[in-house]
């Protein structure tokens, strides 16, 4: 505990130098540095995104770390326009256009030689332009299902769906709920000598070995539809769609499914039965996605519950209210894969309030939601019923929701209720 409590703040002691600098930097109106202070900081609290907003009278610096946003530090507004020019530069964006949102990239290197993509989005506001870059470790390691947080039933139904010869695979959540990272790591579970993998990507985020991977250009008209046409040209046998937007790319990929292909991509969507009305609602009839769907993941990401300083927690009366209600509905089939938890007698955890809330958590597992298109969720897709009767049909069929995954990740102690119920809604 006490090594742990040193290295935390060895840690807050190389941030809070950093800020200092950053901080020193913003004093002396020194643009360069500021910017380069702002990616450092980003790069040594673990952040994913770094938003630079304009208000009335100053613009403030957030962090997305864990998926919570954090303001950093202020600045004058007179110092933006500058900084927005500086950033500009370093991403290949016309500096000179201010009324139109632009995208770029630029990578820069940490001092451990890890290369980090930034992809970076310009957006105008009333107060000026505000800049958000993005993130990426280029050099990280694509992980297992089970390092990803997949477990129970979701586990056993993805580990099948993705051993299927042909069918479609839709990963659904809002954005930054890892679907990507969902969908890399099952093409890194059947990437293999005799299986060809095409993937049409916007952008390519992680370059595998064994797979030819292409990135849209939607400027001279190469969009994820054209993509998927030519790849069907290539004679794969896998094909991953980094996002289906419209009619004409789920035909194409309803079409590759119906040819004995296996097709994965992404839809944004709130759950796993309204990814079924969202494909309605592009103008695919019923019977088409019956035939061609064959899986549907929903999936959201909540912040991990430090193991050194979590402690027992009781659950406010509208917590144990919704948990009860949850797990009544949860199965015996799921129930058995967790055999060292009391169901009727669920524990739960919070963090030693000794600590503050940014101590408490460190990265991020994920929450899932498995749709099996089984016989009977076919017929009653066939037969026109309802969302609302697609999802009890569902959850007969043994569907665990999100809140459920959730409640059994709190059980065990790897995140809170808290968590859960910030990102995944009652049933």
């Amino acid at each position: 505990m006490n090594n742990e409590v040193k290295t935390t703040n060895q840690s807050e002691n190389k941030e809070v130098s950093k800020l200092e600098m950053l901080k020193n930097s913003i004093l002396a109106s020194n643009v360069p540095q500021v910017v380069m202070y702002v990616i450092s900081c980003a790069l040594d609290r673990r952040s994913s995104d770094i938003h630079i907003e304009p208000l009335d009278t100053t613009v403030r610096v957030r962090f997305r770390v864990d998926g919570v946003l954090t303001e950093i530090v202020e600045y004058p507004n007179t110092l933006h326009s500058a900084v927005v020019s500086r950033v500009k530069i370093m991403s290949n964006l016309k500096i000179d256009e201010t009324r139109v949102p632009q995208d770029g990239r630029t990578n820069v290197t940490t001092k451990e030689n890890k290369e980090m993509d930034l992809r970076v989005s310009t957006f105008p506001t009333v107060n000026g332009e505000k800049i958000v870059m993005r993130i990426q470790d280029r050099s990280r390691q694509i992980p297992h299902y089970k390092m990803l947080g997949i477990k129970g039933t979701a586990l056993e139904r993805i580990e099948r769906a993705v051993d299927m010869p042909n069918g479609i695979i839709l990963t659904s959540g809002p954005t930054g709920s890892g679907k990507t990272t969902t969908l890399y790591s099952s093409l890194q579970k059947i990437n293999r000598e005799g299986i060809n993998i095409l993937t049409i990507e916007d952008p390519v985020e992680i370059q595998m070995d064994g797979l030819s991977q292409s990135q849209v250009k939607p400027d001279i008209g190469y969009l994820f539809a054209t993509g998927l046409r030519a790849a069907l040209r290539q004679d794969p046998d896998v094909i991953m769609v980094g996002e289906i937007r419209d009619h004409e790319t789920i035909n194409v990929a309803i079409e590759a499914a119906l040819t004995g292909h296996l097709v994965f991509s992404t839809i944004h969507t709130n759950s796993a039965v309204e990814t079924l009305t969202r494909i309605a609602n592009m103008g695919v009839p019923n019977y088409l996605i019956a035939s061609s769907v064959d899986t549907i993941i929903a999936q959201r990401l909540v912040r991990k519950l430090h193991p050194k300083i979590k402690v027992p927690y009781t659950p406010t009366e509208k917590e144990t209210k919704a948990v009860k209600a949850a797990l009544a509905k949860l199965s015996d089939a799921e129930k058995a894969h967790y055999p060292d938890l009391d169901f009727d007698n669920p524990k739960f955890f919070t963090y030693d309030p000794r600590y503050k809330e940014n101590q408490a958590y460190y990265g991020r597992v994920g929450l899932y939601e498995v749709l099996q298109m089984t016989p009977l969720l076919k017929n009653a897709l066939l037969e026109g019923k309802n969302s609302l009767y697609l999802q009890e049909t569902a959850i007969k069929e043994g569907l665990v929701s999100l809140e459920q995954a959730g409640i059994i990740a709190a059980m065990q102690g790897e995140t809170t209720l808290k968590e859960v119920y910030r990102v995944a809604r009652e049933a």
